[in-house]
């Protein structure tokens, strides 16, 4: 399982772990992942999703999961992510075909 979160991409960054006698030695910056299940309204199931904190935070700003993957730019997705946008426009255009009908 890699270190990467699902809706935002987010990954492990690298760079130097500095001393007093600034000398330099590789180090990781892992990312704040959490396991959560998310709630789609549109969907009408839940997505088992592993996703950073500050994703969580801005998902939970955003007003939920189906405005987040509404407005979030299809670059900044993550392939899982990008795959829920798809069925979510499929999902919103049959609703909007049906009473039309």
């Amino acid at each position: 399982m890699s270190r990467r979160c699902d809706l935002t991409g987010k990954a492990v960054l690298t760079g130097h772990l500095v001393s007093h006698s600034n000398r330099k030695t590789k180090r990781r910056f892992l990312p704040n992942l959490c396991h959560v299940t998310l709630e789609s309204e549109t969907l009408k199931r839940s997505v088992r999703l592993r996703v950073s904190a500050n994703a969580l935070k801005t998902v939970d700003h955003r007003g939920g999961l189906d405005a987040f993957l509404k407005k979030a730019r299809d670059e900044e997705l993550s392939p899982v992510a990008l795959d829920l946008k798809r069925q979510l426009a499929k999902a919103l255009k049959a609703a909007e075909a049906k009473p039309a009908a």
